[in-house]
């Protein structure tokens, strides 16, 4: 079945894009679906991931496709990787950060710009009681989300061309409770905001030197 958790954020992650935005960031880029849509804002995107079948898989489809930005997709380890400071108008992190320690939110921050915005669709780990309902009350609306996906994607005429399957990208369990990246990332971010979505992720919005938007909705 073709429904992605992730990729049905990108609407919602796009829209933080700041209006002046010219260079961005991409950690754990995956097929590079969301960095091709950052692009086609007409924005330069470094688009990294640690998988090496994943990156290479990743730049031979965008190749072939015409885009107002251009993409660069490198293999590499965020936790080694050496970001130059106010570098980044937006950096995006696309349920990458629970494979990593959190504390490398701080790196990322470092090289956004002056008005610079982190977002992170993040994972996590259920720890408590409404957490497991909202859990539990998702998997109706997955399976039918899932099923219309399948369905759009299958009609006669609605897909030019199928394509091969991209590789998948290694897959993690998240350590940590929402509880516990409320407490971390206001120590980190401050000012975030943050809050809970319904496919088992979390949005986290970070803009630099911005006060007043501290808390959680």
């Amino acid at each position: 079945m073709p429904f992605n958790h992730n990729d049905h954020y990108h609407d919602l992650l796009l829209r933080e894009l700041p209006k002046s935005c010219r260079r961005a960031l991409e950690v754990g880029c995956g097929a590079g679906r969301f960095a091709q849509k950052i692009a086609l804002e007409g924005i330069e995107v470094d688009a990294i991931d640690l998988d090496e079948h994943v990156v290479a898989a990743a730049r031979k489809q965008s190749s072939t496709l015409d885009l107002p930005g251009r993409i660069r997709f490198q293999q590499a380890d965020i936790t080694r990787l050496t970001l130059a400071p106010n570098t980044y108008d937006y950096i995006a992190c696309l349920a990458s950060i629970h494979h990593v320690p959190f504390e490398t939110v701080q790196k990322l921050r470092a090289s956004l710009t002056a008005n610079g915005v982190l977002v992170i669709l993040g994972c996590y780990r259920e720890a408590t009681l409404w957490g497991h309902t909202v859990s539990l009350l998702a998997i109706p609306v997955n399976a039918v989300w899932r099923t219309a996906v399948f369905f759009r994607e299958n009609w006669p005429g609605s897909r030019a061309d199928q394509g091969a399957l991209s590789p998948s990208a290694p897959v993690a369990l998240p350590s940590m409770s929402l509880a516990e990246i409320r407490e971390k990332s206001s120590a980190y971010l401050p000012n975030r905001r943050i809050r809970r979505l319904l496919f088992w992720r979390y949005l986290l919005v970070f803009r630099n030197m911005q006060a007043g938007l501290v808390g959680d909705y």
